[in-house]
């Protein structure tokens, strides 16, 4: 089965959806693609502008011993805050961490192996494109989370999928598990995807790259979801 099995999402249905009973989407925070020297301090005034609910470290090309070091002050800055630490693509480097969970891109493994590797407490996301066969695979294999997008354009990183709100609307009508809306989002469009059924908006480059400063555009996202 493949997403042409599916019968098609209504033309304006994230428009119709209802979730006005719905609690307010949390902020999921990842790292930018690089760390310099400052960034544990830049870490604590995002985390302490208001509630977040986990921070994913994604630092591609480094080998796992670099992410490593990286990882082990950021963590502690996490842990004190009781936001969720996540480990972007490696399975096995969350083991070796103890870290809160992993997110897997569709190339990093199979969350069933992940489950049994990191245990029940393990939080496990799996990357779904726009694809809501790759999200219910997703499901029966025991994700805790999926993630759509991107929506919108980003320069985190190249975007070959382009994914509707309608999905997010979708997902949240078939599955109890929760959904992630990642992808060029800022606090003017993060309302678009919270609206449509996401239940946490991942953000990166809209936090880091603010003039303002990351503590502003967390606050900024916060009162953009209500939060």
């Amino acid at each position: 089965m493949d997403d042409l099995d599916l019968p098609e999402v209504p033309q304006g249905f994230a428009e119709r959806f209802a979730a006005e009973d719905r609690e307010p989407a949390e902020l999921y925070l990842l790292s930018p693609p690089k760390l310099d020297d400052r960034f544990a301090d830049r870490l604590k005034a995002a985390l302490d502008a208001g509630p977040i609910a986990a921070f994913q470290l994604r630092l591609k090309g480094l080998d796992d011993h670099a992410i490593a070091r990286a990882a082990e002050p950021l963590q502690v800055i996490c842990a004190e805050r009781d936001v969720a630490f996540i480990i972007n693509d490696s399975i096995a480097l969350a083991k070796r961490l103890g870290a809160d969970g992993v997110h897997l891109g569709q190339d990093d493994g199979d969350p069933r192996e992940a489950r049994e590797i990191l245990g029940r407490e393990a939080q496990i996301g799996v990357t779904c494109h726009n694809s809501r066969h790759l999200a219910m695979e997703a499901g029966e294999a025991g994700a805790d989370y999926v993630a759509f997008g991107a929506f919108f354009p980003t320069t985190t990183k190249e975007v070959s999928h382009q994914a509707d709100p309608a999905i997010l609307s979708w997902w949240t009508v078939v599955s109890p598990i929760p959904c992630v809306a990642i992808g060029g989002i800022t606090p003017a469009t993060a309302p678009i995807v919270a609206q449509a059924g996401a239940d946490f908006i991942a953000v990166s480059g809209a936090v880091w790259n603010d003039p303002a400063g990351e503590a502003a555009a967390v606050k900024a996202f916060l009162a953009a979801l209500g939060r």
